[in-house]
């Protein structure tokens, strides 16, 4: 069921002129993600023959069998259907990027569209997006937000074919999710340092050095052109690729040297190479490598084109990609001498151009950062680059007096480089000015869902402010926060509540215990310790900010309002739904008053209201709730909003588990559809949907429809989740009981057994998950005839749903009838009988009386007295029976034929006198209903 995750308890503050901040919230929509006028036109436009962003093909020697196995990757059965996606990867320099372009340009006429996009981190992903979005609707793009601009290149892709996307340098595969498991229209390809991370189902492609031919022929190509080498000249150049470890980055960069200086033999490159040039090079291998080359090739810039050195030490600080040329030209310096320094670096393969921006190879990059002792020449010119970066991104956000300001498109633009700058600042290096721009780049990208994003920004920024206003400031505790909370976002828990906790401690000396910070402070580590699983810690704290906050702020107040719902989160993932309900009511009967009937936060307690009246299993509460919920959700945020399709999923499992599946069934199948859609086949929220769908197919006795869906979804759980991920056990959980309803116990049983022991390991021996599927066990051995282990299985599984659930849970009432069941087929009705006698009571009480898993009870007990001998009592309990389940589940469902066979054969038992009931008495057993998947 969906929650409020906590909402609003990752705050992120701000103090100081200038400042801003914003709530932690799961989605941030602003405006209309898409203008009425461009609803339906991504469908629509289309693509020129040929449309693609790439840069120029660069020379690509050799690495035909990799160009080949890279061609079957993304064109072969993979698993039973296209493969979608493919990665490249290996070391840095070792031509990744080269490789993944020369097979664009090879095969660029069977793909409609290639897009480039840079796949450092999620926020230049979607600045890659906008491009798209502005080169097939550049009248539209010009005047739409980035959320708008990203939202239609989604939908463009989504409608066509035969695309192919590159994504260049993913630093975590977890960033390609989105996007590989949205849009299956074409292909996606990767390059990336990273060789693990990768899903199971993305095939993918290490590449290694150049084959020495291979990279002997490069290096005489680059030198000699079209032109024939002589033997000697062949023999000193692979002796050469030899000695640069046939890297190829190393190739390319000594290729284009010896281009420029023809008259240096390979032999003297190398000499100068060995010479004392090269004798500080640190770092790995191929640092080293490239350090040495990289002095020779620096010494002869530094001649011919000083400005040039000077260019690619400023860029080694900034991000690698899209450095404009407008960002590298300062005040007062004439655009045509940064043209020709920039031709002299592409020259020599320092660079890549486009002619209005360049790019720089990373390697290239983390050798330039690091002092190098050139002869004595300038030995500080990394730092001398370093401050003319910094200069460059202020003089671009901070324009003279009179002229605009930076514009949102033009901080997204720059957002990559402040970035780099923050990730790359020396040891006590600090700039008051680009303080102030790290705070204000930070919260953008907080703003924009990048949270984790921001940590090198919040590091920066905390640096600065301990170091001019004391680590104790308000201000100082601010950023603090946020660095924890972005540390939270990132999912390194390990560094955010410490971080917290320090925060929490500074504040309470400082500001005192009830100030409005201490207590977010203390709401924010309480949510820390909650998401670590550490709900022994999180609760008592959140119980105490409550307190205080409500002292301090009020009983309504927003603030208190969101302590209140955390709570009783908190509560709800304890298990203590006694307490979660009652809080959970009085935060959205509040929430109405406060904030409005519609207000987001309002739609989100009655959301989380219902989600806790289902898991108590009071679904004649649940229902309606969700009902309205759902209404305003599509009112407000749209059919096919994530929050819609999450809680109209959750109404239909209501209808699922309160036996209405004719509301149930069109429901979620309308649901799976739209998931499939707006988030992807793979996307969890889509298989929590797809389970479900399979839950009711099984529930309306269409096994045919519900075991292949459910195998289906547990293949792909397994491979989106992991083998041991709770969704995974659940939904292999209800493939088993699909396969207990089939009658193939064969595959029930074993299936069974592994996921109680896998449930025992990641749940504990009492989490409901776990006694869902203990329950289900004793059920398959009851049903294979093995009483002896399905007795004793029945009763500890009720006796600790007594303790966890309740008396009167549906789940606790589920395992009392299964116990009753199994005593009767063990021949003991002096106990089945009351029990199953006190189940139907509790069932129409709790229930209603004609409940699906009520006249379940009412068809046990009714089979109870036939076996004890009691047909005055037994037909007339069949009659009713039967009465119900053809109003209820219609004439020709299995559990109807059963009742009505119950019914015919106690009749002629009666007329003929037996002393007893017919033997193979159909106890109807349910399979369990209460193993359904709780949606995300």
């Amino acid at each position: 069921m969906s929650t409020d995750d906590g909402q609003s308890r990752l705050r992120i503050e701000a103090a100081g002129q200038g400042s801003i901040a914003a709530q932690r919230i799961r989605n941030a929509y602003t405006g209309d993600v898409l203008p009425a006028e461009a609803l339906h036109t991504p469908e629509k436009v289309s693509a020129a023959p040929g449309t693609s962003n790439l840069p120029p093909a660069t020379l690509c020697l050799g690495r035909e069998e990799e160009l080949a196995q890279l061609r079957r990757i993304l064109s072969s059965q993979h698993e039973g259907a296209i493969t979608q996606s493919g990665a490249v990867h290996g070391l840095g320099g070792i031509g990744k990027s080269t490789l993944a372009l020369h097979y664009a340009h090879r095969h660029r006429d069977d793909y409609t569209l290639i897009w480039w996009i840079n796949g450092a981190s999620p926020d230049e992903i979607e600045t890659s997006l906008t491009s798209l979005t502005h080169t097939l609707v550049p009248g539209w793009a010009a005047k739409a937000d980035r959320v708008a601009q990203v939202a239609w290149a989604m939908q463009w892709l989504a409608w066509h074919p035969d695309w192919l996307l590159i994504y260049d340098n993913v630093d975590n595969p977890d960033a390609l999710t989105p996007y590989t498991g949205a849009l299956h229209q074409g292909r996606h390809l990767a390059t990336s340092r990273r060789t693990t991370g990768w899903p199971d189902s993305v095939p993918t492609l290490t590449l290694g050095n150049l084959d020495p031919d291979d990279a002997t022929t490069l290096l005489c190509r680059l030198v000699f052109k079209d032109a024939s080498p002589t033997a000697r000249q062949q023999a000193e150049a692979r002796a050469l690729s030899v000695e640069l470890g046939h890297f190829p980055l190393a190739i390319k960069q000594a290729g284009a040297y010896l281009a420029q200086n023809r008259g240096i033999s390979f032999d003297a490159y190398r000499r100068r190479l060995d010479s004392k040039l090269a004798k500080t090079a640190h770092g790995s291998d191929a640092e080293r490598t490239l350090a040495r080359i990289w002095n020779v090739t620096l010494h002869a810039l530094e001649k011919a084109d000083p400005l040039a050195v000077e260019l690619l030490h400023t860029a080694a600080w900034l991000a690698p990609d899209d450095i404009s040329h407008s960002l590298l030209t300062p005040p007062g310096t004439d655009p045509d001498d940064i043209a020709e320094a920039t031709g002299a670096l592409t020259a020599y393969s320092m660079v890549t151009d486009t002619g209005t921006a360049l790019s720089v190879h990373r390697l290239v990059q983390t050798v330039l950062r690091a002092p190098q002792n050139t002869d004595g020449i300038q030995p500080l010119r990394h730092l001398q680059g370093r401050e003319r970066a910094e200069q460059a991104v202020l003089h671009s956000l901070i324009p003279p007096p009179g002229q605009d300001i930076p514009t949102e498109d033009q901080w997204d633009t720059l957002t990559p480089h402040i970035v780099a700058l923050a990730a790359t600042r020396p040891p006590k290096h600090h700039n008051a000015s680009l303080a102030i721009v790290y705070k204000i780049a930070g919260h953008r990208l907080h703003l924009q869902g990048h949270t984790a994003r921001a940590v090198p920004l919040y590091e920066a920024t905390l640096a600065q402010h301990e170091q001019v206003q004391g680590n104790t400031h308000p201000d100082t505790l601010n950023i603090r926060n946020n660095l924890a909370a972005a540390y939270e976002a990132a999912g390194d828990l390990g560094r955010a509540i410490p971080l917290y906790e320090a925060t929490l401690a500074q504040r309470e000396q400082v500001q005192g215990d009830e100030h409005p910070d201490t207590l977010q402070s203390r709401n924010n580590l309480a949510g820390a310790y909650e998401a670590a699983g550490d709900l022994g810690r999180a609760i008592p704290l959140h119980e105490a900010t409550l307190a205080q906050r409500e002292k301090v702020r009020g009983h309504t107040h927003p603030e208190t309002l969101t302590s209140r719902n955390n709570l009783a989160y908190a509560y709800r993932a304890a298990g203590d739904l006694g307490r979660a309900i009652p809080l959970y009511e009085a935060t959205l009967a509040q929430r109405e008053q406060v904030q409005g009937d519609e207000h987001p936060d309002t739609l989100q307690s009655r959301n989380n209201l219902a989600s806790v009246y289902y898991a108590a299993g009071d679904l004649g509460r649940a229902i309606p709730l969700y009902e309205t919920a759902l209404a305003q959700y599509e009112q407000g945020q749209g059919d096919e909003h994530p929050d819609t399709l999450n809680i109209r999923n959750n109404l239909a499992s209501a209808y699922r588990t309160a036996g209405d599946l004719s509301r149930a069934i069109p429901l979620l199948e309308a649901t799976v559809a739209q998931y499939e859609r707006v988030r992807g086949d793979a996307h969890p929220d889509t298989l929590s949907s797809r389970n479900n769908l399979a839950q009711a197919y099984d529930a309306a006795g269409n096994l045919s429809r519900a075991i292949p869906l459910l195998e289906a979804t547990v293949a792909q759980y397994e491979r989106v989740r992991g083998d041991a991920h709770p969704d995974t056990l659940t939904s292999r959980n209800n493939l088993a009981q699909a396969y207990d309803a089939a009658g193939n116990l064969s595959r029930a049983i074993p299936l069974l057994e592994a996921t109680v022991a896998q449930y025992e390991r990641v749940r504990g021996d009492a989490h409901p998950d776990t006694l869902t599927s203990c329950n289900n066990l004793a059920s398959v051995y009851y049903a294979a005839g093995d009483l002896e282990r399905a007795i004793p299985l029945h009763e500890a599984t009720l006796a600790q749903r007594e303790k966890v659930r309740g008396h009167t849970h549906p789940e606790t009432l589920t395992s009392r009838n299964n116990l009753a069941g199994a005593y009767c087929a063990a021949g003991d009705l002096e106990r089945a009988i009351p029990l199953l006698e006190a189940t139907l009571a509790q069932r129409e009480k709790v229930r209603g009386h004609t409940h699906p898993e009520t006249l379940t009870s009412r068809n046990n007990l009714a089979a109870a007295y036939e076996a004890a001998g009691d047909l005055s009592r037994a037909i007339p309990l069949y009659e009713a029976t039967l009465a119900q389940y053809e109003r209820v589940r219609g004439h020709t469902h299995p559990e109807t034929l059963t009742s009505r066979n119950n019914l015919a054969r106690v009749r002629v038992a009666a007329v003929q006198q037996l002393d007893t009931a017919t033997p193979g008495t159909d106890l109807g057993r349910q399979p369990p209903p209460e193993a359904t998947e709780r949606s995300v």
